[in-house]
């Protein structure tokens, strides 16, 4: 087997324990004894959760949301995304995401808990970055300049809000949901003071999107939203 080989082995293992272990996430949250009990599961020995997670629960979290990410990026490839007007794409992304961890709220509110603790957050805002980025990505995003950074932080706050918004939402098949999704593009279409706003997040913002210097050329004037968001 090679090294190649080996490790996708090793991954499909860890995600297969990380999925077993949603099933009782509900229950004992994202915790040891959930990640022991999806190895149960799988008829694995306790000792296997140290070799498949050595990071533990920080690594299982990843795991999820990386998994979800590529589970998304399956799911779009066949809503044909390029019929659709960029706004409309980056909803039905959004949407997708969303969809796919329906049954899987607690753990989703889990994830969030423990990423906004103050030594997770770092790690928080990268996987917010690689999820917003997947989602741009399977939109068509080709941009490699200022406006690569701008589309990834507008959708990010967009992508966040939504989410909240989402975990509380007990609407027949979350229709309050994406409509509040709708209204957030709107929003960020619509409101020329987002140069103020940014202005005031900026120093927050730069480190996990790698604005530095680069914010002051790429501010999102409503000219600019409208041709990033299909307006």
């Amino acid at each position: 087997m090679t090294v190649s080989e080996s490790m996708s082995r090793l991954q499909a293992q860890r995600e297969a324990l990380v999925e077993a272990a949603l099933e009782h996430i509900p229950f004992d949250g994202w915790t040891r004894q959930a990640l022991l009990a999806g190895a149960e599961d799988l008829d694995l020995a306790p000792g296997e959760v140290d070799r498949l997670l050595p990071n533990g629960i920080r690594q299982a979290i990843v795991t999820y949301v990386e998994m979800t990410d590529r589970k998304m990026i399956s799911a779009l490839d066949e809503k044909g995304l390029e019929n659709m007007k960029i706004r409309d794409r980056i909803a039905t992304a959004v949407k997708t995401r969303l969809d796919l961890v329906e049954n899987q709220k607690d753990a989703v509110r889990g994830a969030l808990a423990f990423m906004t603790l103050p030594q997770n957050a770092a790690l928080g805002l990268k996987l917010t970055h690689g999820t917003v980025d997947a989602m741009w990505v399977a939109a068509g995003d080709t941009s490699t300049d200022h406006n690569w950074y701008t589309k990834r932080m507008l959708l990010a706050g967009v992508y966040g809000s939504t989410l909240a918004y989402w975990l509380d939402d007990t609407s027949d098949d979350h229709a309050d949901t994406w409509a509040f999704l709708d209204r957030r593009i709107g929003n960020v279409l619509q409101i020329p003071k987002i140069t103020a706003k940014l202005g005031k997040v900026g120093k927050f913002a730069t480190a996990p999107f790698k604005l530095g210097a680069k914010v002051a050329n790429c501010v999102p004037t409503p000219g600019r939203l409208r041709r990033q968001f299909g307006g």
